[in-house]
């Protein structure tokens, strides 16, 4: 059964596990959404479609000529995610008469956990760090990278022709992805492409007016999906950073269109876990006089199907 992290919430029983869970939401883009589906073991095997069989027609009294589809064997594996959050003793009881210290600790270590996942979510890569997953970067190939000019488009530019390229290429990465809504599915951009974006829409007449989405967060829209803020990581870079070489342009970033779906069948984007977000209060440390509470997440990613999600790359800051 998947769950979102939102859901998993609600049905949590333990006030610790609840508030963390809780946060997760109110943190991430990305973890606010994903289903996630519990799964036994370490990795999860799988067979994705490569070719379908043969039909036809037929005469009264004729046979059909068999033949069968074939399917590629793939496997995603579960990386743990978390960290240690220790308060001295001295520092809980000497100032937490303004905010618990405990909770304000473990509330930062959310937050940097979620700011881990959504990073590796579209920039991870098992060559870099082999404890983590790929990302949509990394997976995405083909006619699932959308580059309408060799050289990078601008978002606003001049106003009128730059601004209908940029829509065009925007609904040509929707396209991409079939099945696509405000239900099951949200664009990602980096926040400097959303102001651009906002601008863009006004100098063609767009509503431009915030609307609440499937999680009750108002955000713009564009036909029908969710045009989120892909976030920052850690160090308050963005996710998304204007990094990226195409062609001349040496600044340019990427636009995401991701389904989310349950399982297999939905052929989207899942993620994968084993136990959900575990916490635990692991009291007073023996080695020193510190409260521990600590936080892991044994996640993974899988992407069911060949068109769920898809990315718009060349994007210019302009």
């Amino acid at each position: 059964m998947a769950l979102t992290l939102a859901e998993a919430a609600k049905l949590s029983t333990d006030d610790l596990q609840k508030g963390v869970l809780e946060m997760f939401v109110q943190e991430s883009p990305v973890l606010d959404r994903i289903p996630f589906l519990d799964i036994e073991g370490n990795a999860y095997a799988y067979n994705e479609e490569a070719t379908l069989p043969g039909v036809a027609f037929r005469n009264v009294n004729e046979a059909y000529t068999e033949s069968t589809g074939t399917v590629n064997q793939k496997s995603e594996k579960l990386v743990i995610l978390g960290g240690d959050a220790d308060v001295d003793r001295f520092i809980q009881q000497t100032r937490s008469d303004l905010n618990d210290q405990r909770a304000t600790q473990t509330a930062m270590k959310v937050k940097a956990i979620s700011y881990k996942f959504q990073d590796t979510f579209f920039n991870g890569s098992v060559k870099t760090d082999a404890k983590s997953f790929d990302g949509l970067k990394t997976r995405l190939t083909g006619n699932q990278v959308i580059t309408p000019n060799a050289n990078g488009i601008k978002v606003l530019g001049n106003g009128g022709t730059d601004v209908h390229t940029f829509l065009d290429a925007l609904d040509s990465m929707l396209a991409a992805v079939p099945g696509i809504n405000a239900t099951n599915g949200a664009i990602y951009m980096n926040s400097q492409i959303m102001g651009k974006f906002r601008s863009a829409l006004r100098h063609i007449g767009y509503d431009t007016t915030l609307q609440q989405d499937i999680n009750g967060k108002r955000t713009l829209m564009w036909n029908g999906v969710p045009v989120l803020d892909a976030g920052t990581k850690t160090d308050g870079t963005m996710v998304l950073a204007a990094n990226e070489t195409v062609g001349t342009a040496t600044t340019t970033t990427s636009v995401y269109a991701v389904r989310f779906g349950g399982d297999e069948g939905d052929q989207a984007v899942t993620g994968l876990t084993n136990g959900g977000v575990m916490v635990d209060d692991l009291g007073m440390l023996q080695d020193k006089p510190s409260y521990r509470t600590r936080v892991e997440l044994y996640c993974g990613l899988a992407v069911f199907g060949g068109k769920a999600a898809a990315r718009l790359a060349g994007v210019i800051n302009g």
